[in-house]
């Protein structure tokens, strides 16, 4: 009886977290498709029509990658962290709180929808980019695997985010000044062999490095970090974060007034 309740309990928060931001696509999935077409044409024609080619790939071709699980990256963090705040904004998250299911079905539940929301907006995101270039991956299972464990990864830091927030302006902080600098510090745009060994050596603490370089690695077969250190780490992040996630429900924390 508990692991029915908490089966569709899940299954509820999904579906409700689908249905929310397919509702309101023209905000949700067609303005990242929109913004990497962007960056698309002005890094990979305009810009990258001028540069070498990296690791045996013409720029436009080296960057697809990273602006994909670039996307991933923001879409799945975004949705979590703007869905948890709203139900505790809306105090709907009582009946989170009153209701019969374990703390770790609401977290899979939200994960779940930021995992969705991530997946499908990289796929969008792909097929923008097939208007620019010809894609060849190089493995289909190391793709999806790295693109599945980042969106995982940072819809638990969206949750972590949207627990600490107190108004909607907290949920802006971290994408502002953590995200997106971490993001385009993470070889997305470049290969890190280009930097001086000082700067190389910074950038080996970044793990979205590691995500960007993993999903290069599936997409086309080159990175310049070991696929085996880029899955450890996503897949320790994870267990951290949803650690974190799952003490701070127990807890209260950021929820119970």
């Amino acid at each position: 009886m508990y692991l029915r309740d908490n089966l569709i309990a899940y299954k509820s928060i999904v579906i409700k977290e689908i249905l929310r931001f397919s509702r309101i696509w023209l905000q949700t999935l067609i303005p990242p498709a929109i913004t990497m077409g962007l960056y698309f044409i002005i890094f990979g024609q305009l810009i990258g029509s001028q540069l070498n080619s990296i690791n045996g790939y013409s720029y436009m071709d080296y960057i697809v990658p990273g602006l994909i699980i670039m996307s991933i990256i923001s879409n799945s963090y975004s949705n979590v962290v703007s869905s948890f705040y709203g139900t505790k904004f809306h105090h709907h998250i009582e009946e989170l709180l009153v209701s019969p299911i374990a703390n770790i079905t609401v977290i899979a539940g939200y994960v779940s929808g930021g995992v969705a929301r991530g997946l499908i907006v990289g796929v969008i995101v792909t097929i923008v980019s097939l208007f620019f270039t010809h894609i060849n991956i190089d493995s289909y299972l190391t793709t999806f695997l790295i693109a599945v464990l980042t969106a995982i990864l940072f819809s638990l830091a969206g949750l972590i985010n949207a627990i600490f927030a107190n108004s909607f302006d907290d949920i802006s902080i971290v994408p502002t000044f953590v995200l997106t600098p971490l993001t385009y510090l993470g070889g997305v745009f470049y290969s890190i062999e280009m930097l001086p060994e000082f700067w190389r050596s910074i950038s080996l603490f970044n793990p979205v490095l590691y995500m960007v370089n993993g999903f290069r690695m599936g997409m086309l077969g080159v990175s310049d970090a070991s696929l085996n250190h880029a899955i450890i780490i996503i897949i320790g992040f994870i267990l951290l974060l949803g650690t974190i996630c799952l003490w701070l429900l127990n807890k209260g924390i950021g929820i119970k007034k």
